[in-house]
């Protein structure tokens, strides 16, 4: 047997038996080493129990110091637990006692009635329900002798909803179902052609280098008119106006056209005053302000049309009022147009300046990204033809002009000249590459408004563009595509399917099961949706499960605005301009001027800046004290249903329908107090 031997920092056991010797080189130098020729049996049984031993006792304590820190970051979780509650029990309760209701706004409605009735029809079954769950357990009512008319009354029921009310249920479930399979396919569809785009590195590409902008051939800089439109945005209007006037574009070759339909006198002389130092700078910028305001935007795009100068202009750049296009914008839009006489449309991509300023903002942006990363860029690539966004896109305008301007007939101007621009031949295209800044509403009542017009106006266009549509000389794919696709399958079918599978049936089913909704079309189905949808902002991944139960939740409001739409409803026709913050800070804008300008500071003054800054805050603070948080009833119905339909859930036992129903009617009621996004004190 040898013994300990060292050598440097490297070591080596050599272990033999019978045979060749092993050899373990070891680089521990706070081991010594030993060479074993041979063990016994004995020895080497001793050896192994000895590890063992040593092996398992470092377990155990690797193993009780992970425990102990897993209880650790659990304590700490707890112990902020009932902080939480306490603040969300005080917002709820400042929300009840402070929070004005929107009936006055909505003027109780019949779609709210129904909501109600739903609502009181499944409190009644529920204590029905539970008197019959506790009867057949066997807590009767014989002390009352009630349980002989109990029983009577409790098999009428089961027997009118089993011939009566199951089978129409059932079958408006399967309805939906099928429905829902059909959009999601469509989902699926999408996302594939996108992913072959980014495959195959599809792009479109300008027969217009950079080099040949570069070289200043005023042949690759035509005539290009901007316009801004804009309507009580004191907040972003100097944003905007100084974005579109750094435009890199010679001036001689740009007209910019500020379209203000403010009704405010301060807000109007602001803007009148910005637009004048801007002129003074150089800038070749307009202010035109119309003192009817007939048509909203499409009545205000109209009139700047009809200017007689226009007409020596080949394309307009229209950008609302929170937008800051880059520098290069033009640059990277307008050479498309090159050699390309049946392009009608260059359509970039948002990006916002605010998409992590709260969860709504972040559920926002799910949804927005999904929309141009996905819809906008497969039906541009594939189609030639996609909805245009309103904002941010350059249009030729003799398009404009052959699919007859711009109309006042619905609440989404953008997407009704586009339509009408498709049935006369015009090809689109999309830039994913090309972005332009803009905002996201940062309160759920913004959002609201927004959403209600975006989803009323296309169920206007629907009924006034179905006969152009049938009529025009497009192939019979086109057609297909713009009917039952873009307009019926993305715009009526979705938010129909939406509210009533999840928000109405699902919770009927509770209480007539006898209709049954597969756990599938509750949980594998929206869950691998979501998945799909959040796939083009894998960074707000951790937000699948609230933009899941958001997405249900702002059904009710798409689901309203589609019926008011479609049957001309009164609030059809609504416009409200949407609120903006002005996220982009005034420093920002000061040094972007001053590094476009150096001769800035003596048209525009920073001073000048400040002043209407003070001016601007100053409004705001008594604005500010107007300003409420709303109690949605809607909502808070709808939550209380949920709620109700989780609690009868629990007497069948069912697991999956039960926590759908749960978080369901929870996001229900968080939106009803309106306890997302910009928050008002």
């Amino acid at each position: 047997m040898g013994w300990w031997k060292k050598k440097d920092s490297t070591h080596k056991v050599v272990v033999g038996g019978g045979g060749k010797p092993v050899v373990v080189k070891m680089e521990n130098p706070n081991f010594s080493m030993l060479e074993l020729e041979s063990l016994s049996d004995e020895d080497e049984d001793f050896l192994i129990s000895t590890n063992n031993k040593r092996r398992r006792n470092k377990n155990a304590k690797q193993l009780t110091w992970v425990l102990l820190l897993k209880a650790h970051r659990a304590a700490g979780c707890l112990t902020s637990l009932p902080p939480a509650f306490f603040n969300l029990a005080s917002a709820i309760k400042r929300r009840v006692v402070l929070g004005r209701t929107d009936t006055h706004i909505n003027n109780k409605t019949r779609f709210y009635s129904c909501i109600k009735l739903f609502l009181f029809l499944s409190l009644l079954l529920l204590c029905f329900e539970v008197a019959a769950y506790y009867d057949y357990k066997g807590l009767n009512f014989s002390a009352l002798n009630l349980k002989g008319m109990f029983g009577w009354v409790y098999s009428m029921w089961v027997f009118v909803r089993v011939a009566y009310l199951a089978p129409p249920l059932q079958f408006l479930a399967n309805l939906c179902i099928v429905l829902f399979i059909v959009q999601s396919l469509d989902r699926l569809v999408l996302c594939l052609g996108c992913f072959w785009i980014k495959f195959k590195k599809i792009r479109p590409v300008a027969k217009v280098s950079d080099a040949d902008l570069e070289s200043g051939d005023k042949g690759f800089f035509p005539m290009v008119l901007v316009q801004i439109p804009m309507c009580n945005e004191r907040e972003v209007y100097q944003q905007s106006i100084a974005a579109v006037c750094n435009l890199d574009w010679p001036k001689s070759q740009l007209l910019i056209q500020v379209l203000d339909d403010s009704d405010d006198i301060t807000t109007q002389s602001l803007i009148n005053e910005e637009v004048q130092k801007w002129q003074q700078e150089g800038a070749n910028i307009l202010y035109r302000h119309r003192v009817i305001r007939e048509g909203y935007k499409a009545g205000n795009l109209k009139s700047a049309m009809n200017c007689s100068y226009v007409k020596d202009y080949e394309f307009v750049a229209i950008f609302d009022a929170d937008f800051q296009p880059t520098p290069d914008f033009l640059k990277r839009t307008v050479p498309h147009f090159k050699d390309n006489d049946e392009l009608g449309l260059v359509q970039a991509r948002w990006s916002f300046v605010n998409k992590d300023e709260n969860l709504l903002t972040r559920l926002q942006n799910i949804n927005l990204a999904f929309h141009f990363e996905v819809e906008q860029q497969v039906n541009g690539v594939f189609l030639n033809f996609f909805g245009f966004n309103g904002t941010a896109g350059v249009w030729r305008i003799k398009t404009l002009e052959d699919a007859g301007g711009w109309l006042e007939r619905t609440t989404v101007e953008d997407m009704d000249i586009a339509v009408r621009a498709h049935l006369h031949g015009w090809k689109f295209i999309f830039l994913n590459d090309v972005e332009c800044q803009c905002e996201l509403p940062e309160s759920y009542e913004a959002y609201r408004k927004q959403q209600h017009r975006w989803h009323s106006g296309p169920m206007q266009l629907f009924r006034l563009c179905l006969p152009d549509i049938i009529r025009a000389k497009i192939s019979i794919w086109k057609k297909f595509n713009m009917i039952f696709l873009f307009f019926l399958l993305r715009k009526l079918i979705l938010p129909f399917y939406s509210f009533t599978l999840f928000c109405i049936i699902l919770p009927m089913t509770m209480f007539v099961p006898e209709a049954e909704l597969p756990a599938w079309v509750v949980c594998y189905i929206p869950a691998t949706t979501s998945f799909l949808n959040i796939l083009p902002a894998l960074k707000s991944f951790p937000f699948i499960v609230p933009y899941l139960l958001f997405e249900n939740t702002m059904s009710v409001t798409k689901f309203n605005a589609m019926i008011s739409g479609l049957f001309q409803l009164g609030s059809a026709y609504e416009w409200v301009v949407t609120k903006k913050s002005g996220r982009s800070s005034e420093g920002d804008l000061v040094s972007l001027i001053n590094e476009k300008s150096p001769k800035h500071q003596r048209g525009v003054s920073v001073p000048d800046l400040e002043e209407m800054k003070e001016e601007i805050e100053r409004q705001e603070k008594k604005a500010s004290k107007k300003k409420h948080n709303r109690i949605y009833m809607k909502e808070l119905a709808l939550a209380f249903l949920l709620l109700t339909a989780s609690a009868r859930s629990l007497l069948s036992a069912q697991g999956i329908h039960f926590y759908f129903l749960l978080f369901q009617g929870i996001s229900f009621l968080l939106v009803g107090l309106d306890l997302i996004g910009e928050q008002v004190d």
